[in-house]
């Protein structure tokens, strides 16, 4: 069951819809000699949903470790997704799908962006958190996109 949670990621790897962090700033929170602990701030562009882009900050961890990748990030993530262009849907969503996967450790653990279309209120919600492979965070983070009601959210069936 655990080795399930880690196809995602997987298939994020492998597909070239999926999103990539686009790293659009950083602050340092604590300074060490060999790499200060920061919170970055990353731009995701949905893959299905041209014209919205979630910004997503969370803390990194410095040091050697986190250096050359080894280290394990915090939980804490804040989201915020924005209509940034006229939307354009590139195919039929799912009611609800993952959209971007970042990795927080080397296999242990992972930050998830997922969407859900609200039809009911024609708005599309973005919800982040963090998982593990022995056990997940119930910290989240929840944004939502308003569509006009001129454009009709396409869901597939």
């Amino acid at each position: 069951m655990k080795r399930l949670m880690l196809l995602p990621l997987a298939a994020c790897t492998l597909l070239s819809a999926c999103s990539r962090a686009e790293e659009i700033g950083s602050v340092n929170t604590n300074w060490r000699l060999t790499g200060s602990d920061r919170v970055v701030i990353e731009a995701y562009d949905d893959p299905l949903v041209e014209g919205v882009t979630c910004y997503v900050s969370r803390a990194r961890t410095g040091g050697i470790k986190g250096a050359v990748g080894l280290a394990e990030d915090p939980n804490e993530a804040s989201i915020a997704c924005r209509q940034v262009g006229e939307l354009r849907f590139r195919e039929p969503l799912r009611q609800q799908q993952e959209v971007f996967t970042e990795r927080m450790s080397v296999i242990f653990k992972a930050l998830h962006v997922v969407r859900t279309v609200d039809a009911r209120r024609n708005t599309l919600v973005y919800l982040t958190y963090s998982d593990r492979i022995i056990s997940g965070s119930a910290q989240n983070a929840v944004t939502a996109v308003p569509v006009p009601r001129s454009t009709v959210i396409p869901v597939a069936k």
